[in-house]
């Protein structure tokens, strides 16, 4: 053995991934189509270590030498969670995750005995795989017989000459995939579900999908230059982020709405996968500092933040048409008094009731919000102030809750010299983003230049208690 390679680096998750970075997760299951992805098959749904025990028993022998055995199931772990991440083939409309065909993926033969030797192994790594320094997507680990077929990748027959000269695994999988090599040993194990939220994402919206849609167009107008680049990859769908939609809607035949439903969804993460060549050996991969999230994945007690007032607001808007719902404080704290209302909301609309707000909760208190606006009777015309429209005003945004967030702030600096005058004229401009950054300095709110809930809450507050005092004092 050289005494001067260089030892692989090993890394070791947590038990659970931050909810901050979007790192791979082994799922407790894969699905398994029995054929070509195009070939009419079953569907084989198996315990993911299983699905490794087989496909490990059916690729190798279990006569050879155990630093062999694990590098060649190293290799196979790393390139099946790779078609999970990108979700290579959900992405493509199909509803599994992998195949059996080895022109495509690799060997899995249903129902066949597996090597007592093999399975040892796989029970101790099976959730482990390999990745490229500062990147957070596995490993297309391609690998071939290395004697009928040759490929760029590891050589399954070379990996046990090498074994034979003493290589250990990890130096074994450095031969063949380079030295930039690292492992990433006890990966957190989940019950995984599409990436798609649930629910189309449209003007207005605010969240960590919307980011990941993003930082994904950004990426995809370098190879197809005609979309337009969305100026702030903030999470927040704005009129940029809505024509950045329309047009890759556009240059892939699809049709042009500028909201992402399910199918954009899938064929945005399909042509981003495709132009960063995630599925290669040699690809340009997802950067760890890509995988960030700006917002928290999950809100629990202690969080603290516009994203707790949000929910806040939304907990107070249910409370006030649910009497089971308690109303909890506006003050961007999440107490226990907010996660006992947040699990009692769960309840009540068929969630797991465990107080605190995951992706899952955020969306349906969206959708539960929207259904009330469906419904209440608003009356704009005496200026008396609207509920919150449940999504972000911000600049470029035209429309009637535009026209009624004008109507207040233009009211309130009649009394409030601080607040810039700006036209009621329903198009959210430059005027408008700078008497709300006032308001907001004024009242101590982030000067985002946004109106989320915790904004227009505070400025029709305003506008109710002026409105109030004037009429109180005969004045108008």
């Amino acid at each position: 053995m050289n005494p001067e390679r260089r030892q692989l680096s090993v890394i070791n998750l947590p038990e659970s991934t931050p909810p901050e970075v979007r790192l791979p997760v082994v799922p407790e299951t894969i699905v398994v189509h029995l054929g070509a992805p195009n070939q009419p098959a079953e569907n084989v749904e198996i315990p993911f270590s299983d699905y490794i025990k087989n496909v490990a028993s059916s690729e190798i022998y279990p006569t050879w030498p155990e630093e062999a055995l694990r590098a060649n199931i190293y290799a196979q772990i790393s390139f099946a969670l790779n078609r999970i991440y990108t979700e290579w083939y959900r992405s493509r409309g199909y509803d599994f995750d992998i195949t059996s065909s080895i022109q495509f993926d690799q060997a899995f033969v249903k129902d066949r005995d597996v090597f007592e030797n093999v399975s040892d192994i796989v029970d101790e790594i099976f959730n482990d795989y390999l990745r490229r320094p500062d990147q957070a997507n596995p490993l297309f680990a391609q690998f071939c017989s290395g004697t009928t077929v040759t490929c760029d990748g590891l050589s399954q027959w070379g990996s046990v000459d090498l074994a034979n000269q003493g290589l250990d695994a990890l130096e074994i999988l450095r031969t063949y995939y380079g030295d930039d090599l690292e492992l990433v040993e006890d990966a957190p194990i989940e019950n995984l579900t599409e990436s798609y939220p649930g629910v189309p994402l449209e003007l207005g919206d605010s969240n960590n999908d919307v980011y990941v849609i993003q930082q994904s167009l950004n990426r995809i107008r370098r190879n197809f230059p005609a979309i337009p680049r969305i100026p702030l990859e903030d999470g927040v769908f704005d009129p940029a982020t809505q024509e950045a939609v329309r047009v890759f809607q556009q240059v892939f035949n699809m049709p042009v709405t500028g909201v992402v439903d399910k199918a954009t969804w899938y064929r945005i993460k399909e042509i981003y996968t495709s132009v960063k060549k995630l599925a290669d050996l040699y690809s340009e991969g997802i950067r760890l500092d890509e995988a960030e999230l700006l917002y928290p994945g999950q809100l629990t007690v202690g969080d603290t933040g516009l994203p707790v007032t949000t929910i806040q607001y939304y907990l107070n808007a249910f409370a006030y048409f649910n009497p089971y719902i308690p109303a909890v404080p506006i003050d961007g704290i999440y107490s226990s008094d907010t996660a006992a209302a947040v699990e009692v909301f769960q309840r009540q609309y068929g969630l797991d009731p465990t107080g605190i707000t995951d992706r899952e909760t955020w969306y349906k208190m969206q959708e539960v919000y929207r259904g009330i606006l469906s419904v209440v009777d608003t009356e704009f015309g005496d200026l008396k102030p609207a509920i919150y429209p449940g999504y972000l005003l911000s600049q470029g945004l035209e429309n009637q809750d535009v026209e009624n967030l004008q109507r207040y702030l233009t009211y309130i600096s009649r009394y409030l010299p601080e607040i810039p005058l700006t036209e009621v004229t329903g198009y959210f401009g430059a005027k408008t983003e700078e008497a709300v950054r006032a308001f907001q300095e004024l009242y101590g709110i982030p000067a985002t230049g946004r109106v989320g809930a915790l904004t227009w809450n505070t400025i029709t507050f305003v506008y109710r208690r002026l409105l109030s005092e004037q009429n109180n004092t005969g004045e108008s």
